[in-house]
């Protein structure tokens, strides 16, 4: 006799229960274990939205505050770099005989003219712009292949063009040039961006790659670098293909090593990061040491302003691309942290403007000044750390220079013209002037219609409105119209019998006689 296998009565229920009948606890178990990071990036999003929503408002009551985040970040920064040019740069400058406010006196005169010049693109709308990226574009070529020719070097890179008592560095202003005028041939071919070769050509080859190869002929690798990487961004942030970055990478990879190789300086710098010596047995990441005694000594408040050692002659240059360990000897890891902090909100606020575009223009121009300044500033950071080779990169607004400082604040001032237009119309920045052609012309024919109406009070008709004939509205005839036929209903002679005239319609530019008498003619 063989058994039959039953069930438990118990159990059948429960294995033909659906899914959604499952206990309490293993509800509450399940997302847990599936959420893990990813509900912690939501939680993150999510206080970064609404912190930002509480902070600047959201729709048309947006109240400016990315634009005065950038604005007032930018201040902080500038006026910590003319403090300690003048502090890192007072020493070397009484050495050789000169004024220990020469090159603080020069910073402070490029600061100016670079904020009045922040100041007026602040005002402008950005697409004017767009009428003279291919001149920029022509003209920072011109000047590169001038720098070749008749340019001044100094410290083995031939960078400078001497004007008068002052340098300018055509390099700076290229990039730019270089980043408007991307921004501009972008945004025209957007529509062919998906294929490989409208991506590249003109933007890519003969465009950046030209500008790079001119500053490499001066040997400056550290602003090719930084070329590269605004063309790596406006490429991004125009939407291109991302396999093209893959490509991309390992051609810079490859070519940077050849400049490497090639390059006896550059071998050396790069053994000397290492630890290694060079066959020459010098040792040139010596001013990458120093920097990192600097910081070292500076502890957690520093030495106190203006009493660095180092910039007694033990790290070159002091006040230029390595003023970032003056700021830490001096005024300790809580000025260095000051510092990356403004870094930061210009940074994220910038960050806001970008993502806030629905223009390709815009996106594309804000973006790649964004990676323009965040990224010559993390390199140059880097390597006062030691964690870069020693390039020369000057610290956007802080270092020493005039041409830099100027090309940096003219870039702030094109993503402050963005920022202002995402204000609510009532708490934007007035402008100071209408700028191109059709302000021009509409500013002029208004002021052209108030004179001849002022000139002639009864007579519309001249003053650029046009005249209305017959019924006007709800009263009848046109009110001027009306007071003209009663003028001359009154100077009309009462003998005679009279005729009846036209109906007049509308004011009259001249004098009509008056119409013949049929009694005359029968006599």
């Amino acid at each position: 006799m063989v058994s039959t296998p039953t069930r438990n009565p118990a159990a059948a229920p429960a294995a033909t229960q659906p899914p959604a009948a499952k206990s309490p606890a293993a509800k509450a178990s399940a997302p847990g274990a599936a959420a893990g990071p990813q509900s912690a990036a939501r939680k993150v999003r999510g206080w970064h939205r609404g912190f930002w929503s509480a902070l600047e408002g959201t729709g048309k009551s947006r109240n400016g505050s990315t634009y005065y985040l950038i604005l007032g970040s930018t201040l902080a920064l500038t006026a910590i770099g003319i403090l300690m040019v003048l502090s890192a740069s007072s020493v070397e400058a009484i050495a050789a005989g000169e004024s220990p406010y020469t090159a603080a006196l020069k910073q402070g005169m490029f600061a100016g003219i670079g904020l009045f010049s922040m100041f007026l693109l602040s005002r402008v709308n950005v697409v004017w712009l767009k009428r003279g990226a291919w001149i920029a574009i022509l003209v920072a070529f011109v000047l590169l292949v001038l720098v070749l020719l008749v340019g001044r070097s100094a410290l083995g890179n031939q960078n400078w063009i001497d004007v008068g008592p002052f340098t300018f560095q055509p390099s700076e202003a290229a990039k730019l040039a270089l980043a408007l005028w991307m921004a501009t041939v972008l945004d025209r071919k957007a529509k062919l961006l998906s294929q490989a070769k409208h991506a590249l050509i003109p933007v890519v080859l003969p465009g950046a790659a030209g500008v790079i190869g001119l500053i490499l002929m001066g040997n400056d690798l550290g602003t090719a670098m930084i070329v590269m990487m605004i063309t790596a961004a406006a490429l991004f942030f125009a939407g291109v293909r991302l396999y093209l970055f893959g490509i991309a990478g390992v051609v810079l990879a490859a070519g940077t090593a050849v400049l490497a190789i090639t390059s006896p300086n550059r071998v050396c710098r790069i053994l000397s990061w290492t630890g290694q010596t060079c066959a020459d047995g010098t040792d040139l990441n010596y001013q990458s040491t120093n920097g990192l005694y600097g910081l070292a000594s500076g502890g957690w408040f520093g030495v106190g302003l203006g009493q660095s050692r180092q910039k007694y002659s033990w790290i070159p240059e002091a006040h230029n691309d390595f003023i970032f360990a003056i700021i830490g000897e001096e005024l300790g890891l809580v000025g260095t942290l000051v510092v990356l902090v403004l870094f930061a909100i210009l940074g994220t606020a910038i960050y806001r403007v970008v993502v806030a575009q629905k223009d390709m223009f815009h996106r594309v121009l804000a973006g790649t000044i964004m990676v323009w300044l965040l990224g010559q500033a993390t390199v140059n950071m880097a390597v006062v750390t030691g964690l870069a080779p020693v390039v020369g990169i000057p610290l956007p607004f802080i270092s020493y220079g005039g041409s830099a400082l100027l090309m940096s604040l003219c870039a702030i001032g094109v993503v402050l013209s963005l920022a202002r237009a995402q204000m609510a119309p009532g708490l934007q920045p007035k402008r100071l002037f209408r700028f191109g052609p059709a302000g021009l012309a509409a500013s002029l024919r208004k002021r052209t219609a108030a004179r001849t109406a002022a000139g002639n009070p009864g007579n519309p008709g001249k003053s650029g409105q046009p005249a209305k004939s017959g019924k006007s509205g709800k009263s009848g005839k046109d009110p001027a119209a009306k007071a003209a036929t009663a003028r001359k209903a009154a100077a009309k002679p009462t003998t005679g019998t009279p005729v009846a005239g036209p109906a007049v319609t509308g004011p009259r530019t001249a004098r009509t006689p008056a119409p013949s008498n049929p009694a005359r003619k029968r006599k």
